[in-house]
């Protein structure tokens, strides 16, 4: 059977179901820019978690973003059925769901949206009016992924790339901070991303310090390390055991600053994490990307032309999802000699 032609699909009110994680967002950035391109006089909105919202924000193919927070404000029963009668007053028609969940879908056809699109799981099959047969998991990159669901519904596919953006005022912020601390601007910028949303992916903390050291003591750079307000005592801990004392910015800077930051420090160093992505998406000069458990392949950087991936082989299946590793020796397999050895190479070109 053919594919319909995405102007068979009479979507005049279009919601986006999103997923729930700050990197997994900003891959479906390049669907949401495909969707906009297929049905450029649509209304499109976009459902997230208000912890990604900075992500989507100022999107300029979206016309609403819409919050929905399963585990905290939308967490009850009463609070999911009013947040239905609300999609309900959308009038929306189509949906794009990019969530796997049975929750989401049920969601959206009890608000009456018609045509609701997405992978086909055996739980919601009858919830779905256009089921797309996922891939073998992780056989695709998560950028692809999402763009399998508009694809195999019939929409055209133009590019893969991600949208994130900051504003001026982002940028003014960044500078502050920096003068604030010392920074001038022809020093030699190196930014440390040592947290992510799970601890096998981090890079242990005394392999960080002893980066930051040699980086100070070898090259005389300034040393930023970065994060959310969750980070900053782990941001504690690597101070403590550094000789030299780097700048922490843990908590100081939104994620639309972050871009900012990540765009003008001259190395950004990191786990593979959302950073990472918003680094690599905002056109950072060069990152520097330590992967233990996961598998460029899938959640990797793209593109990655600007981006040196540090792994080594320690006879694991990847990517593994085992949460509770017990050695992590993955990540411990990647030296701060390795990462410095990098760095050296980048400053000689």
């Amino acid at each position: 059977m053919a594919r319909p032609k995405s102007r068979e699909l009479k979507a005049e009110r279009i919601l986006i179901f999103n997923v729930n994680w700050l990197g997994d967002v900003l891959f479906s950035t390049a669907t949401i820019r495909n969707v906009r391109r297929n049905f450029p006089k649509s209304f499109i909105a976009c459902v997230i978690p208000s912890r990604c919202y900075l992500v989507l924000k100022n999107n300029p193919y979206l016309d609403e973003i819409i919050i929905f927070d399963e585990k905290d404000r939308h967490q009850g029963i009463l609070a999911k059925l009013k947040f239905i009668n609300f999609l309900k007053q959308k009038k929306f028609d189509t949906v794009f769901l990019l969530h796997r969940s049975f929750s989401r879908a049920l969601i959206c056809r009890l608000a009456g949206i018609t045509n609701r699109i997405g992978h086909y799981t055996k739980k919601r099959a009858f919830l779905l009016t256009q089921k797309i047969m996922p891939p073998q998991r992780d056989s695709l990159h998560r950028i692809d992924y999402y763009l399998d669901i508009i694809e195999k519904s019939g929409l055209r596919v133009e590019d893969r790339y991600l949208d994130f953006l900051f504003t001026p005022e982002d940028e003014e912020k960044v500078e502050e901070f920096l003068r604030s601390q010392a920074v001038e601007k022809n020093d030699f910028i190196v930014a440390l991303n040592p947290g992510g949303n799970w601890m096998p992916k981090r890079w242990p903390v005394e392999y960080w310090a002893e980066l930051g050291d040699k980086l100070i003591s070898t090259m005389q750079a300034k040393i930023i390390i970065t994060g959310s307000i969750a980070d900053f005592v782990l941001a504690g801990k690597i101070r403590e055991k550094m000789r030299h004392k780097p700048v922490i910015a843990c908590g100081v800077f939104n994620i639309k600053q972050l871009g900012a930051l990540a765009k003008k420090a001259d190395i950004f160093v990191t786990a593979d994490t959302g950073p990472l992505h918003i680094a690599n998406a905002v056109g950072a000069k060069k990152i520097i990307a330590i992967f233990g458990p996961t598998a460029k392949e899938v959640t990797g950087p793209y593109p990655d032309t600007n981006i040196v991936i540090l792994r080594k082989d320690t006879g694991c299946f990847i990517p593994c999802y085992k949460v509770n590793c017990a050695d992590n020796r993955c990540m411990q397999a990647v030296s701060a000699e390795d990462v410095l050895s990098e760095v050296r190479k980048i400053i000689k070109k």
